[in-house]
Formats: C-alpha cells, sequence, structure tokens
C-alpha cells in the first residue's frame, strides 16, 4: 500500500489463526479498514476442531458451541493482532450460525463475554451449512492504524 493511493488493496495471513480452506487470505487491508474473510473455529495446523466430534465418515455427532466460539473468537483475535489491529477496532461482525434455535442463546452469552467492552455492530444469520463441520464462522471488518 503507497501514501498516494490508500484503496491499494493489501494481503494479510496469520502464522496462528487456521489455514483458509480456499484460495482466500485471512484478511485484506483497504485504506484504514480491515476485512477478515470467513473465520472458524478450526485450529492452525490439524484436522481438528474445538468442540466437535465426528464418525468415522467426517459427520458430526456432537458439539460444544460455547468452545466453537471461544475458539473462533480466538482466531479472530489472531488475525487481528497480526494484521495491525486489535479486538477494539471491530466494527462491524456477522456471526453465521448453522443451528439457531439450539445455539443463539449459548453462542450469544459467550459473545457477551468477549464484547463486553468492545460492541461492535452485529448481524447474527443462520444457514443451513459450512464449508467444514463446523457450527459458527464469523466475518469481520475492524479499522487498523
Amino acid at each position: 500500500m503507497t501514501a498516494n493511493n490508500p484503496t491499494t488493496s493489501q494481503r494479510v495471513d496469520s502464522k496462528k489463526a487456521p489455514e483458509p480452506v480456499g484460495l482466500y487470505p485471512h484478511a485484506r487491508r483497504v485504506g484504514n479498514l480491515l476485512f477478515l474473510s470467513g473465520v472458524g473455529p478450526r485450529q492452525r495446523g490439524s484436522k481438528s476442531i474445538p468442540g466437535v466430534t465426528l464418525d468415522e465418515n467426517g459427520n458430526i455427532t456432537d458439539y460444544d458451541i460455547a468452545e466453537q466460539c471461544r475458539s473462533v473468537f480466538d482466531n479472530v483475535r489472531w488475525i487481528l493482532e497480526e494484521s495491525g489491529s486489535s479486538w477494539d477496532q471491530l466494527v462491524d461482525v456477522q456471526v453465521f450460525l448453522t443451528n439457531m434455535k439450539d445455539d443463539f442463546k449459548t453462542y450469544n452469552e459467550v459473545y457477551a463475554e468477549y464484547f463486553k467492552d468492545n460492541q461492535p455492530c452485529r448481524t447474527t444469520i443462520e444457514i443451513t451449512a459450512l464449508p467444514t463441520p463446523i457450527a459458527i464462522e464469523l466475518k469481520c471488518v475492524a479499522t487498523i492504524d
């Protein structure tokens, strides 16, 4: 990014967050905004997903939405920090849940723990499925200095 062109886009990849499951960066900086790609609860360098139990065919047999939420929030924090931003600079959070009916209350409680001091705009959407066997994914926008 150059001082003469503040709209130039700069790719940002985290060394702590899980590897993307497709051809996209963890985040992209444009001017003083940081746009995060969808972030799930997976762990870097592992096929395991915190809070998820799979059968031999890769189908979910059980999951803990609170554990997945905490893992997603940690992954978002790592991407923000490695990008030069911070948790307090989040301005918009889109949350995708695969089971709003059963998971919203617990998700909302964990969300309140993490966002007690910083309260960005938020949209929560129920979707049928995500690309990996997870129950939550976040899409975020933050400011960056």
